[in-house]
């Protein structure tokens, strides 16, 4: 566990991650992150698009509804 400290940024607030957290988020300087909720009310920084996520499955389900079609367009 990482102990975080919340400081002052401009008129915001915010927190330092160290270099150990970033390499393991494989994240750099100009990276977006996301906080998403968990299911157990807990907290969650990733570096993925949950939104970009939602959108791959309704992809893969449209592909795999229409996976004949999509096959003979291929050709």
């Amino acid at each position: 566990m990482t102990n975080l400290k919340v400081r002052q940024i401009g008129n915001s607030l915010g927190v330092v991650l160290p270099k150990e957290a970033l390499s393991r988020l494989n994240v750099a300087d100009g990276d977006v992150l996301y906080l998403t909720e968990a299911p157990d009310g807990s907290m969650r920084i990733t570096p993925f698009d949950p939104a970009f996520d939602a959108q791959m499955k309704a992809a893969r389900e449209g592909m795999s509804k229409y996976r004949n079609t999509l096959r003979e367009l291929a050709k």
